[in-house]
């Protein structure tokens, strides 16, 4: 699959992976075997991270789209920085990483990220350990500064300017496989 990214043996190692975590041996995961990978058990955003790897809808992923979730975790390497503009988007593009990481935020999928869906994942990372007063203090400073168009939400493109400085190539990459 060229358009992962992954090396021949990569995919061979992945598959090898995929296969093991498949419990029900049909060739597709279900979200009981991702919740069997203890990084995602402890990890609070564990559940949203799982939700990422099914299409709307679905309850089960094959190889494919475990592969295409994975690849947007690659590494940019060095020789793929300068790649042709023409062939489209890798998926472990900065873009991509970030749009992953926004719709993470987006539960509902409408494209922007109100304060009860930030208030929702502030929960998800933090627990018990800050008080809601402080989470919403929290959750109405980050829209005030990240939505310059006044609507009370964060869009992609806002979501974007906000993380322009921050090195989302380096934080949402998984050295796995070499």
């Amino acid at each position: 699959m060229k358009e992962t990214g992954f090396s021949h043996s990569q995919i061979t190692r992945l598959y090898s992976h995929f296969h093991s975590l498949d419990k029900g041996e049909n060739g597709a995961l279900s979200r009981e075997d991702f919740q069997r990978i203890p990084e995602l058990a402890i990890n609070p955003l564990g559940d949203r991270i799982i939700n990422a790897f099914f299409p709307e809808g679905e309850d089960q992923v094959n190889f494919r789209g475990f592969m295409r979730t994975l690849a947007h975790f690659r590494p940019v390497e060095d020789n793929e920085k300068n790649k042709d503009p023409t062939s489209g988007e890798p998926l472990n593009s900065r873009a991509n990483k970030l749009l992953f990481a926004f719709r993470l935020y987006d539960l509902d999928r409408d494209d922007k990220i109100s304060r009860d869906e930030l208030l929702q994942v502030l929960r998800m990372m933090v627990g018990v350990n800050i008080s809601d007063e402080q989470l919403g203090s929290i959750a109405d400073r980050t829209i005030q500064e990240a939505d310059t168009n006044g609507d009370m939400s964060i869009s992609f493109s806002e979501f974007t300017k906000v993380l322009e400085k921050v090195d989302v190539e380096q934080k949402m990459s998984i050295r796995f496989l070499h």
